[in-house]
């Protein structure tokens, strides 16, 4: 065990010291390297890189920040034996996909990350998924707590990730599933990627379904009634995804009128 544990770490050490190398690039030679990345982890990215704070470049920086380099957190798949219940999870998990003769490649990648665990799936294949895990005798996850969205920025690719939480009264356990997502097109705010809606299974994933559609605009393929639920039916874009404009209206405070965030004072 402790040689199993000195080899992940130093595979995690590894990964950390490719995603330290990614931050410090720029233009192709940094997309190159990301997709080296994306293929290293079997085709699943979560994270990107940061450079600096506040958007603020070469501007005579006196704080410090502009230095500053943030590798993308993404922790790399996890291998057998996983701990705790998790490897019975997952014994009984695969199981139920075979009775309803789902391929277990529908499982593309699994993630044990402090405590927890994290099924990525194939986007096709989240709905059987999700009722194998809700109707397997051994499973019993009867409750969808949560669907989000995710936008890691256009830079990355799979930008869009759909995360659901999952908790089984049955036996007080909770899981997360994630999928990653690419917009398709030219990854505008009109491009829109497509995913099976879990309502049918999970109903309370109606309104969260319809949430993201708003704020991150993914289709839910099968959705009774996918329309905007905060922001007004003729909204243009889509307001979480990272490319969309700040906007704002000024505001009065203390005899002072503070302008939108799209018409202040720029650092760049």
């Amino acid at each position: 065990m402790a040689g199993q544990d000195r080899a992940a770490g130093q595979d995690g050490a590894a990964g950390q010291d490719d995603q330290l190398a990614t931050a410090g690039l720029d233009g192709a030679d940094r997309s190159v390297a990301q997709e080296h990345d994306f293929r290293g982890r079997g085709g699943v990215v979560a994270g990107s890189a940061r450079r600096g704070m506040f958007g603020a470049a070469g501007s005579g920086d006196t704080s410090g920040y502009g230095g500053l380099r943030l590798p993308a957190y993404a922790p790399l798949a996890a291998h057998r034996p996983f701990g705790s219940w998790f490897d019975e999870l997952t014994d009984d998990l695969l199981a139920a996909l075979d009775e309803r003769g789902v391929a277990r490649g529908a499982v593309q990648q699994v993630v044990v990350d402090r405590g927890e665990i994290t099924y990525y799936l194939q986007p096709d294949q989240v709905r059987d998924v999700c009722q194998a895990l809700r109707d397997g005798g051994s499973l019993r996850f009867e409750l969808c707590s949560s669907v989000s969205g995710v936008d890691y920025g256009a830079a990355v690719p799979q930008r869009l990730h759909v995360v659901y939480h999952l908790t089984s009264m049955t036996y007080r356990r909770r899981i997360r599933l994630e999928v990653a997502l690419d917009v398709p097109g030219d990854g505008g705010m009109d491009d829109y990627p497509h995913l099976p809606s879990v309502a049918s299974v999970y109903p309370t994933a109606d309104w969260q379904e319809r949430e993201t559609w708003d704020m991150f605009g993914i289709v839910f393929d099968g959705h009774p009634a996918l329309t905007r639920i905060l922001m007004p039916d003729d909204w243009a874009g889509h307001p979480q995804r990272k490319d969309y404009p700040l906007g704002g209206i000024p505001v009065e405070y203390k005899g002072a009128e503070i302008p939108p965030p799209d018409q202040r004072r720029a650092y760049s």
